[in-house]
């Protein structure tokens, strides 16, 4: 680890001061593309795909090229990777006319968006009964694991053919990031770990055609 845990945390607090007062868009745009999921349609999904598009964009340019990068030599790499899943997620409903990202009646439904509101809430209630106070955190929309987290749980969402793609990127830092939680003692982190583990574990058995799994949007 290039960096020490009073770094990582410090990063932080220059960082959310620079970026105030885009945190409360952040969330504000995060609610909106929950509650869009409850409608099933070109345009629904395009809003929510250009929401998180920009979510990973600020990651990328903001949080790692401008401010991680200070103490991390491998955070520019991060964040040109954070920008190709934001070109990614703003494309895929574009190319792929037939992709939804709406909500069901289903377990994949009831999971996803239990990740997703974790991410919003739960995120930052386990961080402040672990003594993390803001600034020294990090924040929904415009930090890298609580951004991914959100994003894991509305992707699961979709259309499967085109959301399994999506997912790649955020499954590589969900991994990566999830070291945080034991490494720089983020324990509310471990929710990426457990993603990674239940998004291979819907994919496993999408792929051998178990029902509890399948998740077909209406189009329109």
């Amino acid at each position: 680890m290039p960096f020490t845990e009073e770094q990582f945390f410090d990063v932080f607090v220059q960082y959310n001061a620079a970026m105030w007062p885009l945190p409360i868009m952040a969330y504000l745009l995060g609610v909106a593309a929950l509650c869009l999921t409850f409608w099933s349609s070109r345009v629904a999904t395009a809003s929510i795909s250009a929401i998180l598009a920009l979510m990973w964009f600020v990651n990328g340019a903001a949080y790692h090229w401008s401010f991680f990068a200070a103490i991390n030599p491998a955070a520019r790499g991060f964040g040109i990777i954070f920008a190709i899943q934001a070109l990614f997620l703003l494309c895929a409903p574009f190319v792929w006319t037939s992709f939804r990202i709406a909500a069901r009646r289903d377990v994949r439904t009831f999971v996803g968006i239990g990740f997703a509101a974790y991410a919003l809430i739960g995120y930052p209630a386990l961080g402040w009964l672990f003594g993390h106070a803001y600034p020294a955190v990090p924040v929904f929309g415009i930090a890298p694991c609580p951004t991914t987290i959100f994003t894991i749980g509305i992707l699961m969402l979709g259309t499967w053919k085109v959301a399994r793609w999506l997912l790649v990127i955020p499954g590589l830092w969900a991994l990566l990031g999830g070291s945080a939680a034991v490494v720089l003692n983020v324990p509310q982190d471990f929710g990426l770990i457990a993603a990674v583990l239940v998004v291979a574990g819907f994919a496993t058995a999408i792929a051998t055609g178990a029902t509890f799994a399948r998740h077909r949007p209406i189009d329109t």
